[in-house]
C-alpha cells in the first residue's frame, strides 16, 4: 500500500496526472474515510458534506503535502479536523451547548434512519455517544476501526501513552454504562 501511495502522491502534484489520480484517491479513500466523519458527527448529511470538504482540501493542498506521515494518516488528520471543527462551530451556533452535547449526537443518532444495526449495537452506540469527545474518538478509531495507537498519535497529534488512557478510560464508561442497563 506504502507504494501505491507514493505513487499516487507524485501522480497527484504532476498536473497532468493529476485528475486520473485524484479519482483514484477518492475511491481508495471515501468509504473509510465517510465512516471515520460518520462515527464523530453522527449525521449521514452532514458526514456526506464533511466529506466533500475533506476531498477539496486534498485537491487545494496535496502540492503542500511534505509526506513526513503516510496519506492514510494526513486524510485522517483533515477528516478528523474537519469533523472536529464542524462539531465546535454547531456549539458556537448555540445548536447544541457543549453541556448537553452528547445528548444531541444521541438524539441525532436515535433519529437516523439510515441505522440497520440490531439493539445491542444500538446501545454499544449510545454508549459510546456519551463518552468526552477526545475518549469518543479514540474509543472509535481503536475499536471500530482497529488503527494502531501510532497511527491514533500522528492523526490526533498525541501521544501513545495519553490515546492508551483515553481507551482504557472509554471502555471503563462503557462497561459502567451496561452495567447500569
Amino acid at each position: 500500500m506504502v507504494d501505491k501511495d507514493k505513487q499516487l502522491i507524485m501522480d497527484l502534484k504532476d498536473i497532468e496526472k493529476r485528475e486520473a489520480a485524484f479519482r483514484l484517491l477518492v475511491q481508495a479513500y471515501q468509504q473509510r474515510l465517510y465512516w471515520h466523519i460518520r462515527k464523530i458527527v453522527i449525521d449521514h448529511e452532514d458526514a456526506d458534506d464533511l466529506l466533500q470538504n475533506v476531498f477539496v482540501k486534498v485537491w487545494k493542498n496535496i502540492g503542500n503535502f511534505r509526506e513526513d506521515s503516510s496519506l492514510f494518516t494526513w486524510l485522517f488528520r483533515i477528516a478528523t479536523n474537519e469533523s472536529l471543527s464542524f462539531l465546535q462551530q454547531k456549539k458556537r451556533r448555540n445548536t447544541f451547548s457543549i453541556d448537553n452535547g452528547s445528548d444531541y449526537l444521541v438524539e441525532t443518532f436515535e433519529s437516523d434512519p439510515h441505522f440497520a444495526g440490531d439493539e445491542l449495537q444500538r446501545k454499544l452506540q449510545v454508549a459510546v455517544l456519551q463518552l468526552p469527545e477526545k475518549q469518543r474518538i479514540v474509543f472509535n478509531m481503536k475499536y471500530f476501526d482497529e488503527m494502531k495507537y501510532e497511527e491514533m498519535a500522528e492523526i490526533l497529534q498525541t501521544s501513545v501513552g495519553a490515546l492508551k488512557a483515553s481507551y482504557h478510560h472509554a471502555v471503563k464508561k462503557i462497561e459502567a454504562y451496561f452495567d447500569n442497563e
